[in-house]
């Protein structure tokens, strides 16, 4: 663990910023300061004084607290996307390592996340999200079927979908998502605040 106190700065030396986004960026997934502060192996009082810039950060500590927010570290000092129209072309949607086995997904909204978040996932015959069931977060999530058969799984229960087929659900409830008819599958999902 970084020491905390050695990297203690003044207030208003110009890096507030980052602290300011952190803390939007956190509280747009709703995620606390102990949740992250765990998942980056950092105390929760450090980052406390991060997000209210009274502390320094190292490039290591920063690259393990976006992680915990599903980031990277140049999304902390990019320019806010809300600004305007902000374009992510196909080719260079992020391919993202989230579980996907015999498939792949990828991140369509650009830059970091203040609202929503969606993906594109691709499924090879019998690919799936992995072995078990995952949550995340306490998002609204929305499923939509681009082509394909898959079959989700949401906590006790099992829904068959087919193209053209969307179904909504809480990320908080355990799931998975395979594909079920033995060809490709494309869907797309859509969750609201972003919760990777």
């Amino acid at each position: 663990m970084e020491n905390e106190h050695a990297t203690d700065r003044a207030a208003g030396s110009g890096d507030e910023s980052v602290g300011d986004r952190l803390r939007a960026l956190r509280k747009a997934r709703r995620l606390t300061l102990r949740t992250v502060a765990e998942s980056a192996g950092i105390s929760e009082g450090y980052l406390s004084q991060i997000e209210r810039g009274q502390a320094n950060p190292s490039i290591a500590t920063l690259q393990q607290v976006a992680a915990a927010l599903g980031l990277k570290v140049a999304d902390l000092f990019g320019d806010d996307f809300t600004s305007g129209p902000s374009v992510l072309r196909a080719e260079e949607a992020p391919r993202l390592a989230l579980g996907v086995l015999g498939g792949r997904k990828f991140r369509l909204t650009p830059g970091p996340q203040h609202h929503l978040e969606v993906f594109l996932g691709e499924f090879d015959a019998h690919g799936s999200t992995g072995e078990t069931l995952y949550s995340h977060g306490d998002s609204e999530e929305f499923l939509y079927v681009l082509e394909g058969t898959v079959g989700l799984q949401l906590g006790d229960r099992s829904f068959t979908l087919g193209a053209g087929d969307s179904i909504r659900y809480s990320s908080a409830v355990p799931h998975r998502l395979s594909e079920t008819a033995g060809a490709a599958a494309r869907v797309l999902w859509v969750i609201s605040p972003p919760s990777y």
